[in-house]
């Protein structure tokens, strides 16, 4: 493969917008963990939160992983350019591979992410009984009937 200078440069774009987003997550979370723990001081204390805050305590921390690896593809992106600059084209490539990886873990942790994101939101709505009882598979089995109260 040929590096050239143009081909770390390709990443400086989709990284920036990359870690905009993971900030924007960051600030979400960060709010509502201010919101509950607000709550949970006031004694509204109850399972439902308890387990909202472990969720967005495991989800800090992916967020923080994520923001680290995208930065360091970044860092690496830099690093290569100037070892493309310099001559150094054998390390340029080993770099940029490093830089592709740590952008590939950075997305796959964000995968993650949304997944406990999707968990905390189904923690949210777990307390409405009507929302437990029906779902897409059983209003499919069930001709999509509704019952009435």
């Amino acid at each position: 493969m040929e590096i050239n200078f143009n081909t770390p440069a390709l990443l400086f774009p989709a990284i920036t917008l990359l870690l905009l987003a993971y900030t924007n997550r960051f600030l979400a979370i960060a709010n509502l963990i201010r919101k509950l723990h607000d709550e949970y001081i006031s004694g509204k204390q109850n399972k439902v939160l308890l387990q909202q805050l472990k969720n967005l305590k495991k989800r800090i921390n992916y967020i923080r992983m994520m923001q680290a690896l995208g930065v360091f593809s970044f860092l690496c992106c830099v690093v290569c350019m100037f070892s493309i600059y310099k001559g150094w084209l054998k390390s340029a490539e080993y770099i940029f591979a490093a830089s592709l990886l740590s952008l590939l873990a950075s997305l796959i942790i964000s995968l993650v992410e949304i997944f406990l994101s999707t968990r905390a939101l189904e923690l949210e709505l777990s307390d409405i009984e009507e929302l437990e009882k029906s779902n897409f598979f059983s209003n499919l089995i069930s001709g999509g009937e509704k019952k009435e109260l």
